[in-house]
């Protein structure tokens, strides 16, 4: 099992409830024009986990060399989750990064060591990718629940 993988799994059983407890309404509120919802931030996190399941499946394989630039903004825009019925968004981050979490336990000590090349000049290792998703998972969801993690 790789050390971050029950860090996610705590991380996600300890949030969920307190993120189904946000009201829809107070989900999808702005604080600007140009800021994120909560509903957002959440779909910015499945997008997250998302790229990143391919870079850990792809990189398992020595292929994650070249991947573009992950552009959150536009993202975030076409796939409208301001629109999203917030429970199904809660659910759908929550089955997401607990299967994400299944997919780093079976990465091999070797795999973890590839290059991924996520649209930058220099590639870093699988590891790297493993350990700053969390991170940024954290952060983000501190923001969403206004409490540090």
């Amino acid at each position: 099992m790789h050390p971050i993988s029950p860090k996610i799994r705590e991380t996600i059983e300890s949030v969920k409830p307190e993120l189904l407890a946000i009201a829809p309404d107070a989900a999808g509120k702005k604080t600007s024009p140009e800021a994120w919802s909560k509903k957002e931030i959440l779909g910015h996190l499945i997008d997250s986990a998302c790229n990143n399941h391919q870079r850990f499946v792809r990189g398992a394989q020595n292929l994650a060399g070249d991947f573009p630039m992950y552009q959150p903004v536009r993202w975030v825009e076409v796939q409208r989750y301001q629109e999203m019925n917030w429970p199904d968004l809660v659910e759908l981050f929550c089955h997401y990064n607990l299967h994400l979490s299944r997919v780093i336990d079976n990465l091999s000590p070797e795999a973890l060591n590839n290059p991924c090349n996520i649209g930058k000049d220099n590639p870093v290792t699988i590891q790297f990718v493993v350990d700053d998703y969390l991170r940024h998972l954290r952060h983000h969801l501190e923001k969403i629940l206004e409490k540090t993690l």
